[in-house]
């Protein structure tokens, strides 16, 4: 999987904010790679997920919102 294309894709769905798409499109590569056992790929989609995750903080949280 390429994963550099797969982040780019998803960073234009964030960049629109359709959240749903970027996150669906994501977990979908992370599957990927898991069946195919691609830990580093799997580590990498787990990092863009962690991503998507932080901007809908960074975008409707609250200012108080702690990061774990």
């Amino acid at each position: 999987m390429d994963i550099e294309a797969e982040a780019k894709n998803i960073q234009s769905f964030v960049e629109q904010g359709n959240y749903h798409a970027a996150y669906n499109i994501a977990l979908s590569a992370l599957n990927a790679c898991r069946r195919e056992n691609d830990q580093a790929g799997t580590d990498a989609c787990l990092k863009i997920i962690q991503g998507v995750v932080d901007s809908l903080v960074d975008e409707f949280g609250s200012k108080s919102q702690a990061r774990c």
